[in-house]
Formats: structure tokens, C-alpha cells, sequence
């Protein structure tokens, strides 16, 4: 201990002064007077909605993305002071002063800046020198495009800030020395990839497809190490569990742990209850949770219910009936029964109300005690305010003419009898029980005279119909067909025989107490397939584009515009860097060409030492990748896209460029055209800075420009940049 307590005692400090000084300016760019404008921009309009309901804990669903990116987001607003009273209805509308305008965008801000230094990091980790360092760190800091994205309450600088450090961090992990020493070390890097990934794809689904590329590399080199012999058996089964637990275990788990927190949060009924099933309704607080409390839970002889169609989506819609007749003739020419028409109507109503009875008994109350029904028992239907039987027979439905129509059985006294009798089938019963329960049991109601399932079309009734959606009776059905579940929703004992007393009780619940809990893993899988499969309809927007156009910068967004002067911001890339990217991309497709076919012919232009190059073996073919799965994706999207979406795929390339650069500066050239490649490089980021500065004014929204200067930067004829002569 003596030994250890000599004096003095010294530390040293290493600072990568150049480090340092990238990091201060990218906070410098992406920081400064972000609280300007004071209005709503662009999508701003979109996220915040969501910001608002987590202040309040509502619930709500957004088929776009997983939940943590606007997690991220909402943690900027809970503490700057947000308490969600703020709607956000309009593009440019003014913020009260009440609403910390700075804390809405820091978080976006703060990711963009880090990735500046996170790319200089990166390149250092890809083995390349300081110089092209700087030099990819250099291209994002002066990328308008990235910028303006940056300082906004905006997604994509937070998806790319967990890319770069998903790469890095396994880059770090994958480079440091397999030494005892620094085992505890290269696990919490690979430990902070794993959860890097997990982030990145909880932001933006897109991040998935970068994250599967990390997968590949890292399959890769497991699988290099597996052929190293110099290690023993065991060690290698360590390694190769390490980097199964860390790369595919955990981001599942962190994946999940995003949704529990989230689900957690938001407990409360809100707009999109409707999207949901009424098991999860129920576990809210309000909304449905407040109509189904104190419901009973197993539906039984004599129970009042509402049947709910599992295809409703995304609107809902109930079984219905009410007193009007389906016509005797239809418009084209085909005849009817004339019954009482069977609908599904998208609103609450007291005509949706049907009371399950046994055909046994004439009694259409709940007996004491309740006798519940079963999976496989036979119920009729009756409709709780006109007492007419559920029907079907083989007469064609309206607008399904394949399948039986559905009515409610009016005794004409002619030759057509009643055909009310219905088999109960519990599709996701349990093997424990087999009783119909209310909100959970997912039934189908088959006609037992015919064997035809009750079922919701999907089609619109005419004006006779007021159109409400079609219900029918249908038998032969492919293996995918869809519309056949139903669920209780609210469902109450009857106890009135009297038709009037009965329309009357219809108003009130009972109140037997029920627990009605559901589980997280059922949460879970409902919101996961939910946002997978629910799409809601997206109209063409103005500023919509094709990948094609990213390319060749054809397309800009217009995100502000002053109300009263020329003031305007507008995501548009820096062209020069932009131009340096496809650049990079087309050198490196022609240089590897070229090397190949050299190699094939037998010409060695590198050195064997240096002919794995990584700019060729790794770097070029790790960006190149990463370029790939963050553009070709888009291609298949039916989503509209925007120009924002290339903002991951760009930073690759502008990691690659540098790369390049030095591979040829390096290996290429003579020492001679080296010098005349220093003043290119140099040259080339002049330009770049250049061309910040001349659209710093629509990257900022200040200074004003008049006409004719913003007339001056519609560099391209596509360019929407909006002019207001005075």
C-alpha cells in the first residue's frame, strides 16, 4: 500500500484538440438561436401532436414507427415545462410564450450535433488517418440539409446519431486488442452496440434495415474468428455467445423494454382507442374502460350484448338492426326477402343491443344463477328494440350476391319460414375453458340450417341502407378470409321481460365487479401488429419525391415561410458536398471495377501487404452497403417519402469520400500529383463551405432575402422556393 501511495502522483490527459473543435461547431451550427422561428414548422405539426398526448399519457398508436423516437422528443418537452395544451393544427403557427420553443428541439439538435464527431470517430475506427477524419466530419458539419433537419422536432437526426454510434461502437469493440486487460472494456462496447441498434430501430423502422447490415459484418468476423485455431474451443463459444447476447439477444429485449415504457405512460383513453380491440380499450382509463366496468364477464342465457366485428378497422362498427325492411326489389332488378334489415353501424346506438337466447326457453332474462354459454352451444339472437330473431336463408345479400343475406325474420306469412338458430364457435378459447366471455372471447356465429358464418363484407349499403356496411351469411370461405369475429363489447344480465321495461334497462348497466386485466405481452403483440398492418390513408403531399430525385437534388421541402416577408427555411442539400457524395459513390464502383478486372489479368497494383486495403476490403464496401440498405428500400415503400429520408444514406457517402480520397492520395499517385491532389481537396472544401454560406439564409430563416437574391439561389428549375414581391 505504501508502494502504491508514492509521490507524486501523476495522470495524463490525451485531447484530440481537433475533436474538440469539430464538436464546438457542430453545437455551434445546430444550436444556436434555435428557438428560431418561433411557429410550427413542417413536420413539427405531426410530432407534436404525439409530444401532447404523452404530457397528458393518452394513448395513441402511430403505424410510421415504434415509440422511442417520440419518447426521445417528449423528454425534451417534460423538461422544458410542456404540459401538452397546445394544439397543433397549422404550419407556421405561432407558439405562445408559454411553450419553451428551445427545449421542443433540443434533444434533435444535440443528437445532430454529435454526429459530426461521432463520424470522425467512425473513420478513425475504419483505420483511416486523422486528415480524411476532419474530412468526413467537415462534409456533415456544412451539410445543409442535415442542419436544417437537425434543429427542428424532427426524427432523423436521432435515427442517424444511433446508426453512427451502433458502427462505431462494434467498430471500437471489433478493433481493440483481445487482451484479459480490456475484455470488460470491448463487452461494453459491443454492449452499447447492441442497444445503439435497438435504439436506431425504435425510432424509425427504417433503422432495421441498417441495423441488418450490422448483423452481416458482425456474422462475418464471428465467422473469421471461429477459423482461428490459435484459440481454444472455449474461448471461441465465449465470443461467439458474447456477440449473440449482445447483437441479437438484447436489442430484442431493449426493443421491447421501449414498449413497455410507453404502454406504461400512456394509460389513459384517447383518439385511437378505435384502432384497438375492446380487450385493450378496456385496460385503459376512460373511454371504453368506463362503459365495460362492472360488466360481467361470461356472456349467459338472457345477456344483452354488442358485437363488435374484428375487421372494422380503422373505423369500428357494431351489429345493428333497426325498422326499416331491405327493399323488395333491388336496383338491378334482383328480389329481396323484404326482412328487417341487419347492418353494422360505426356509431354507438341503442340498436345495436342483442340479447342471447336459449331456443330451448322463451325467457329472455338472465336466470339465477347465470347458465353461461359454451363454444359449440346454439343461441338465437334476438334485437333488443324490435324483439325480432338474428336471420339468414338462402336468398343472395344485397351487394354480395355470392353470400346469403342476413336479416332480422318479419312473419309475412308466406312460405318462408324462421331460420334463427346460430352456433356459437370461440376461435381463441383456452383449453381450461370454454365459456363466451365479454371482450376477450372472439366469436363466430354459424348458421346452423345452412352452415353459412356471419359476416362483415365490407361493403356499403345504398341510400336504403343509409349507408351502414353490409353484414352477410356466408359458406364458402378461403383460408384468409377475414370479417368473421365478433366480440361482446358491452354487455349487461337482463332482467326485464316487458319490451318497454327491457328498452329501458338498455340505458343502465349492472354493476358485477370483474377483474379485467390484460396482459403486456397481449398489449405488446396488438400495438406491434397494429402499426405493421393498420395504414392509414396518406394523400399525396406537395413536397412528396421519388428516391431518383434525391440523387440529383431535383426536389427541396419548403418547412417555413414568414407571414409577413421573404424570411423562409427549406431542406435543401449543400450541392457542392452533395455532388462530392455521387462523386465518391461513381469513383468507387469504377475503381473496383477497374482493380478487378487488373487482378483478374494478373496485374498486382498494390503490394500484397496492401492489396486488402480496407478502402477496397472493408471501408468502401461497409458504406457502399450501408448507401444501399438506406436508399433501395424506398423503392418498395407504398408510403409517400420525402427528401429527408436520404439524409442516412448521404452520411455514408460522405464517409466514403474522404476514404477515397486517401486510398488514391495514398496508393494511386505519383509525389508529383499528391501536392496537386492537396490543393484539389482543399479546393473542393472551399467550395463546400462556400456553398454553405450562400444557403445558410434558407438553412437559418435569417437574414431576410429579397426576390431577387432568393431568386439568385433557385439553383435547380424544380426548386419550390417561395417569392414574395413587395
Amino acid at each position: 500500500v505504501s508502494a502504491m501511495l508514492q509521490l507524486p502522483l501523476v495522470a495524463t490527459l490525451q485531447v484530440d484538440l481537433v475533436l474538440v473543435l469539430v464538436t464546438l461547431l457542430a453545437l455551434w451550427t445546430r444550436l444556436g438561436q434555435l428557438s428560431y422561428p418561433n411557429a410550427v414548422v413542417f413536420d413539427e405539426v405531426y410530432y407534436g401532436q404525439f409530444v401532447s398526448l404523452y404530457m397528458k399519457r393518452v394513448f395513441f398508436i402511430d403505424d410510421s414507427g415504434p415509440p422511442l423516437g417520440h419518447m426521445i422528443l417528449s423528454l425534451g418537452a417534460y423538461l422544458g415545462g410542456f404540459d401538452g395544451n397546445y394544439v397543433w393544427n397549422r404550419i407556421g403557427a405561432e407558439y405562445p410564450s408559454s411553450v419553451s420553443v428551445w427545449s421542443l428541439r433540443c434533444v434533435p439538435a444535440l443528437c445532430g450535433a454529435l454526429c459530426v464527431p461521432l463520424v470522425y470517430l467512425l473513420t478513425l475506427e475504419l483505420r483511416f488517418s486523422h486528415l480524411s477524419a476532419l474530412g468526413a466530419s467537415l462534409l456533415l458539419l456544412l451539410e445543409n440539409s442535415l442542419i436544417v433537419q437537425s434543429r427542428f422536432m424532427l426524427l432523423e437526426s436521432v435515427l442517424i446519431f444511433f446508426l453512427l454510434l451502433a458502427f462505431f461502437s462494434y467498430l471500437r469493440f471489433h478493433n481493440s486488442p483481445h487482451s484479459r486487460s480490456r475484455i470488460r472494456s470491448r463487452i461494453c462496447w459491443l454492449l452499447l452496440s447492441g442497444a445503439s441498434s435497438s435504439a436506431a430501430v425504435g425510432v424509425k423502422y427504417a433503422g432495421v434495415f441498417s441495423y441488418l447490415l450490422l448483423l452481416a459484418v458482425a456474422s462475418v468476423h464471428t465467422w473469421t474468428l471461429i477459423g482461428e485455431r490459435a484459440l481454444s474451443h472455449f474461448s471461441v463459444c465465449v465470443q461467439c455467445v458474447c456477440r449473440l447476447v449482445c447483437l441479437l439477444v438484447l436489442p430484442v429485449l431493449f426493443y421491447v423494454f421501449w414498449f413497455y415504457v410507453h404502454l406504461s405512460l400512456l394509460n389513459r383513453s384517447g383518439p385511437h382507442d378505435q384502432l384497438m380491440s375492446p380487450a385493450f380499450q378496456a385496460s385503459l382509463q376512460g373511454g371504453l374502460s368506463r362503459i365495460t366496468r362492472g360488466q360481467p364477464l361470461e356472456v349467459a342465457y338472457g345477456s344483452q350484448v354488442t358485437l363488435r366485428s374484428s375487421a372494422s378497422q380503422p373505423i369500428p362498427c357494431w351489429l345493428h338492426s333497426h325498422r326499416a325492411n331491405y327493399p323488395i326489389r333491388y336496383e338491378n332488378g334482383r328480389g329481396s326477402s323484404h326482412q328487417q334489415q341487419v347492418t353494422c353501424y360505426p356509431f354507438k346506438d341503442i340498436n345495436n343491443w342483442w340479447i342471447v337466447k336459449d331456443p330451448g326457453r322463451q325467457e329472455l332474462v338472465v336466470s339465477g344463477p347465470p347458465r353461461p354459454v359454451r363454444h359449440g352451444d346454439v343461441v338465437q339472437l334476438v334485437h333488443g328494440m324490435t324483439s325480432r330473431f338474428l336471420n339468414s336463408h338462402d336468398v343472395a345479400a344485397p351487394m354480395s350476391p355470392h353470400a346469403q343475406e342476413v336479416s332480422a325474420y318479419v312473419d309475412f306469412n308466406v312460405s318462408m319460414a324462421a331460420q334463427n338458430l346460430w352456433r356459437v364457435d370461440i376461435s381463441n378459447r383456452k383449453a381450461e375453458s370454454e365459456s363466451w366471455n365479454a371482450i376477450v372471447s372472439q366469436i363466430r356465429l354459424v348458421h346452423v340450417n345452412t352452415s353459412a358464418v356471419l359476416r362483415l363484407s365490407g361493403a356499403s349499403l345504398p341510400d336504403w341502407g343509409f349507408h351502414q356496411r353490409e353484414v352477410v351469411a356466408e359458406k364458402h370461405l378461403k383460408a384468409s378470409a377475414d370479417g368473421l369475429e365478433w366480440t361482446v363489447e358491452e354487455h349487461r344480465y337482463g332482467i326485464s321481460e316487458e319490451q318497454k321495461e327491457r328498452e329501458a334497462e338498455l340505458h343502465s348497466p349492472t354493476h358485477t365487479p370483474v377483474d379485467r386485466n390484460i396482459s403486456f405481452w397481449a398489449r405488446f403483440v396488438e400495438v406491434q401488429w397494429k402499426m405493421l398492418t393498420v395504414k392509414q390513408e396518406c394523400p399525396e403531399h406537395k413536397y412528396s419525391s421519388t428516391p431518383l430525385e434525391w440523387i440529383t437534388m431535383d426536389t427541396n421541402i419548403a418547412y417555413w415561410l414568414h407571414t409577413s416577408n421573404n424570411a423562409q427555411i427549406h431542406l435543401i442539400g449543400n450541392p457542392v458536398s452533395w455532388c462530392l457524395a455521387n462523386l465518391a459513390l461513381l469513383a468507387y464502383q469504377l475503381l473496383a471495377v477497374v482493380y478487378l478486372l487488373r487482378r483478374r489479368r494478373g496485374f498486382r497494383d498494390l503490394p500484397d501487404g496492401t492489396q486488402t486495403h480496407p478502402v477496397l476490403a472493408t471501408v468502401a464496401n461497409l458504406c457502399t452497403s450501408c448507401w444501399l440498405v438506406n436508399f433501395v428500400p424506398f423503392f418498395l415503400m407504398e408510403k409517400t417519402v420525402f427528401l429527408y429520408h436520404y439524409l442516412p444514406a448521404l452520411c455514408c457517402l460522405h464517409v466514403l469520400g474522404p476514404a477515397l480520397v486517401e486510398h488514391v492520395h495514398t496508393h494511386l499517385l505519383s509525389q508529383g500529383l499528391r501536392r496537386v491532389s492537396w490543393v484539389c481537396v482543399w479546393a473542393a472544401l472551399l467550395l463546400v463551405f462556400l456553398s454553405y454560406r450562400t444557403f445558410c439564409p434558407l438553412t437559418y430563416g435569417i437574414p431576410e432575402l429579397a426576390a431577387n437574391q432568393l431568386q439568385r439561389l433557385r439553383w435547380r428549375d424544380s426548386w419550390d422556393i417561395l417569392l414574395r414581391r413587395r
